[in-house]
């Protein structure tokens, strides 16, 4: 995790916007080498950035590393962003400062203060599951003066220390008191580091152009109630701990839905809805994907084969089953076969999570 705090404001008429850039050091040639870029942070001084670098560590070496802060100013020059300063220091530092977190001073502007850099680490598990979630609000406190709010979500996993670490950010839905954010995937050990019941803090806020965005709310979960949500509406409220000290008759600030993106086919937020009108995300996605590939085909018969649902009539979960409920030969005539076996299952078989794709891999492999 990198934060950065006090840094120097160069925006005229706002505050910086400001990334970071990590170079690693050949051991060989001494040579700086750059490592990846942070996401950019518009107008702001003490930004808490999303993107994380994964990094191997080697107990025996010494990893040089060293951190550039750039202001990233879209309306004057983005291939020539401003220096913000810099700071060097090795991996194991970090590993091994106290609470594995380290703060450094910026330094490389003459004569100014640029403030300072705070870096954590965090061994990462070996979970290689992803979650896939979309949310919606209701409710949501009015925070403009001349609109409703323009909400947004901001994902913290709990650390062990009893800290939070910024893990992802939602788009900015504008002028609603009743937003939907886009559905999206995330590693679980980016959530919670592969601990299904690891805390999980969401924070709704309001957002403003110049950066000092509104605190509408927050609510917890985790993934073992977000891997739940895959058959179900999860409902929590949205709760401003100041107003709650401060109003007796305070109730929430709104209220948050959680549920599966690929959910229930009958749901419009399904990427699976079956509307009479026109073809699904995802059928849209054979039909185009299939016409193509088809083609190249002698005997136009493609075995489908289906993932994450439970399978009638016993209930039993399947990350591996034939989209023809034919086990002896799972192969659909054409693309128009495997669409019609698609729509067919889902109509039969209840869709479930987490998703695994090993089982359904292994098997196109034999």
């Amino acid at each position: 995790m990198i934060h950065s705090l006090n840094l120097l404001d160069l925006d005229t008429f706002s505050k910086s916007d400001p990334m970071v850039v990590l170079y690693t050091q050949s051991r060989a040639s001494q040579e700086w080498r750059e490592f990846g870029r942070t996401e950019v942070i518009d107008n702001t001084l003490n930004p808490d950035f999303v993107r994380k670098f994964v990094l191997d560590y080697f107990f025996e070496e010494k990893q040089n590393l060293r951190f550039d802060v750039y202001n990233v100013d879209s309306k004057t020059n983005i291939s020539k962003p401003d220096f913000l300063g810099q700071a060097f220091l090795a991996l194991g530092e970090v590993i091994g400062g106290q609470g594995s977190r380290v703060e450094r001073p910026l330094t490389g502007v003459p004569g100014k203060k640029c403030g300072t850099i705070l870096l954590t680490a965090e061994e990462l598990s070996n979970c290689r599951d992803i979650a896939t979630m979309q949310l919606c609000a209701n409710k949501l406190d009015k925070k403009d003066f001349f609109g409703k709010s323009d909400p947004f979500l901001v994902f913290y996993r709990s650390n062990e220390d009893g800290t939070f670490t910024i893990c992802h950010k939602t788009e900015v839905v504008k002028n609603t008191l009743n937003p939907v954010w886009q559905p999206f995937s995330i590693p679980v050990r980016a959530l919670c580091n592969g601990d299904y019941d690891r805390t999980v803090k969401i924070d709704v806020y309001d957002w403003d152009r110049d950066g000092s965005h509104d605190f509408i709310g927050e609510f917890t979960t985790s993934y073992r109630e977000l891997s739940k949500a895959q058959n179900q509406f999860t409902v929590y409220e949205v709760l401003n701990p100041r107003k709650k000290c401060k109003k007796k008759k305070y109730v929430n600030s709104g209220t948050g839905c959680l549920f599966c993106p690929t959910g229930n086919p009958l749901q419009p937020t399904s990427l699976h809805y079956m509307s009479p009108y026109q073809l699904s995300a995802y059928a849209m996605a054979l039909k185009a994907v299939g016409e193509i590939i088809q083609d190249y085909d002698s005997d136009k018969l493609f075995p489908a084969y289906g993932f994450g649902a439970k399978l009638p009539p016993e209930g039993r979960i399947s990350h591996q089953f034939p989209l023809n409920n034919n086990d002896e030969d799972p192969n659909c005539a054409g693309i128009e076969g495997v669409l019609e076996s698609y729509f067919q299952s889902l109509r039969t078989v209840q869709l479930y999570g987490p998703t695994y794709f090993a089982p359904v891999i292994n098997q196109v492999a034999r």
